[in-house]
């Protein structure tokens, strides 16, 4: 990425900001017309990408390089800014197409296959391209594959001048929903509310057993649900969890291994989810409440697991926790900075009583959180008139210091969402596609056909699919892709839409701790100081939850709060205790060290627990108990409950 000073970098820094303004003002003040809104959104994201990404890396500094970029970030403009000026007249003549018509639609294609190349990489655009042959030469394709094929003409318009392509519904969720929670994101980073998170974890687990890697798993899951990426949530909280986790004993590969697992699970916990959970409720045509509570109990099993993990690997280890001392006290730090965490309640209140778009609850949590900025702010001005300086000097310290934070949240806000935007417009292109030759419904019934109509086998079949596509694109491009091609297919033979959307969506995100790419052990290895493989070996010992939930919910939906609300409530405590028989079975130890065969008990006891059902259920416990009772646990808790009563008691 370029790094720019003087007059450019202002520039930059002004575009960012010009585009975060206009994204809150048809946020939340006066909504525009879709195709308009997109064309602005796109065209700011493809700018940004040609001036802050050069063409090659070698290239970062070469004059002719940049002379080039500043021309595409003009072609940009001029893309653009057609459709929005244009729009009108456009859809007046749908199916009519003129020469500007079909030349700017090649433009618009070629900018944005290169703007995705540069940010994401050649994975994705090189599908679009193979997805653009096959519109043109489609009579050619394998007979099962085959259509009539469509002239550029149609293709260019299906792509450049509808809702239909690259300024679909998909593009439409990063310019309303993902552009605003991840300026929310970049605004409560400024205020401070990112660190409030990693400090309560800090007061809240610091001080247990291991406690450093129990900060890693809860402050990755608070400052995840935010963020939404998941080497960005590594690089975020792992910078402070994994040297503490190493300084008191843990092994390097196992501290980075579990902020690897702990920054991925972010994107799956509510009431914030990766930027895919927008674009999934859209698909869906569902509130994105109602996809964060079918969402919510595996992504607690999920970091119960990796919690219990953690908790079994500093026991057999002999780890402690830090010093009390050398820890912040929880109640004062909500006192001195609770008030950052009203942000949250403003968005959960917004989203679960008013009912409102997500777009509206994030455009008022950033007006809360702008305001805490302010309000922070205003104190130390207060404190600054204490200290008997000028109220001149104080007011315009202070009003400088309020526009530089919100200029960097908006600027930030507009560089986070670079990624996104380009994965959504392309997956636009392949999108487009497969509804003008109808491949959804072949590649569907190829799905079926292969797996033979046999569910297991077809969830296998999509798993793979799912982990191969997320190891080379980003989880919401992943994700994309996945619910247009492989999740009709599990739909087809009788899943529930939710099930298989977020079955996709879950393998899509543990990619990114799958070998051999592991994005997010690869952005731990160097904070550990260790290679990236060993870190993802490790971790997918670690998150072994997220390859077993999605199964669960497949044959028992009730993992998704979907059912009867006491058959709900007896799946959550069953499916608890399968998730912690599978950490003791993998770790091995519990108590003391376990034998093979009870590994071999607490293993089965831990699918037989979570998958729902009174009868898997009755046979788990009855090989969990036994193991149990073996390990010397009734023993335990027999101990806890007879404790010595003090001296001088009534007792005596």
């Amino acid at each position: 990425m370029r790094q720019f000073r003087g007059v450019m970098a202002l520039s930059v820094m002004a575009i960012g900001i010009l585009w975060s303004a206009f994204q809150l003002w048809t946020g939340g003040i006066e909504v525009m017309v879709a195709m308009r809104q997109r064309a602005i959104h796109l065209m700011f994201t493809e700018v940004l990408i040609f001036l802050l990404f050069p063409m090659r890396k070698a290239w970062v500094k070469s004059r002719l390089a940049f002379a080039t970029d500043l021309g595409l970030a003009g072609l940009s403009l001029v893309a653009g800014l057609y459709v929005f000026v244009e729009y009108e007249v456009l859809t007046t003549r749908i199916g009519i197409t003129t020469t500007a018509d079909i030349l700017l639609g090649a433009l618009a294609v070629i900018l944005l296959l290169e703007a995705t190349r540069r940010a994401i990489g050649a994975v994705m655009p090189g599908i679009a391209v193979v997805f653009l042959l096959y519109a043109y030469f489609g009579q050619y394709a394998p007979d099962v594959f085959a259509h009539r094929g469509y002239d550029i003409d149609r293709i260019l318009s299906q792509m450049y001048l509808t809702t239909e392509g690259i300024y679909g519904l998909v593009l439409g969720v990063s310019a309303t929903f993902i552009y605003l929670f991840v300026l929310f994101g970049a605004f409560l980073k400024a205020s401070g509310g990112g660190q409030l998170f990693i400090d309560i974890a800090y007061g809240l687990f610091g001080r247990v057993r291991g406690g450093p890697a129990k900060v890693a798993v809860v402050a990755s899951s608070l400052f995840g649900t935010v963020s939404g990426s998941a080497a960005a949530n590594v690089v975020g909280t792992g910078t402070f969890t994994i040297p503490l986790m190493k300084s008191i004993g843990y092994k390097s590969r196992f501290a980075g291994a579990v902020e690897a697992v702990a920054s991925s699970g972010g994107q799956l916990m509510p009431p914030v989810m990766g930027a895919a959970a927008f674009i999934m409720a859209e698909i869906l045509q569902i509130p994105y409440l109602q996809v964060c509570i079918h969402a919510v109990l595996p992504a607690v099993l999920y970091y119960f697991c990796c919690f219990i993990m953690v908790d079994l690997e500093a026991a057999k280890t002999g780890l402690r926790g830090m010093p009390a001392e050398a820890l912040p006290k929880v109640w004062s730090i909500l006192k001195e900075r609770g008030l950052l965490l009203l942000p949250i309640p403003v968005l959960i209140y917004y989203l679960a009583v008013m009912q409102a778009t997500p777009m509206k609850a994030a455009f008022w949590a950033i007006i809360t959180t702008f305001g805490l900025i302010a309000f922070q702010i205003i104190l130390n001005l207060r404190r600054d008139l204490g200290d008997q300086q000028g109220i001149f000097n104080s007011l315009s310290k202070a009003g400088a210091k309020l526009i530089r934070q919100t200029a960097e949240a908006m600027h930030e806000g507009a560089t986070g969402t670079l990624i996104v935007a380009t994965a959504c417009a392309t997956a636009g292109i392949i999108i487009g596609v497969t509804n003008l030759t109808g491949l959804g419904l072949k590649l569907s019934g190829i799905l079926v056909d292969l797996s033979q109509g046999n569910l297991l086998a077809l969830l296998v079949l999509t798993m793979i699919a799912s982990i191969i596509l997320g190891m080379g694109l980003p989880t919401t491009a992943c994700y994309i892709i996945l619910a247009i091609l492989s999740a009709p297919a599990l739909v087809k033979v009788g899943v529930l839409p939710i099930g298989a959307h977020l079955f996709v969506f879950y393998f899509g995100i543990i990619s990114a701790i799958t070998p051999p790419v592991a994005g997010a052990a690869f952005a731990a290895a160097p904070l550990a100081g260790t290679g990236p493989m060993g870190i993802a070996f490790t971790a997918c010992r670690l998150g072994v939850a997220a390859f077993i939930l999605p199964y669960m919910w497949i044959y028992g939906p009730a993992l998704l709060l979907i059912g009867e609300p006491l058959t709900v409530i007896f799946v959550v405590i069953t499916s608890t205790l399968g998730i912690a028989a599978c950490a003791m079975g993998i770790q091995g130890y519990l108590f003391r060290p376990i034998s093979t065969l009870e590994r071999g008990m607490l293993l089965a006891a831990s699918l037989l627990l979570i998958k729902p059902g009174w009868i898997t259920d009755i046979i788990g416990l009855g090989l969990l108990i036994p193991v149990l009772i073996n390990q010397g646990l009734l023993g335990k808790i027999a101990g806890l409950m007879k404790k010595p009563q003090p001296s001088g008691s009534m007792g005596e």
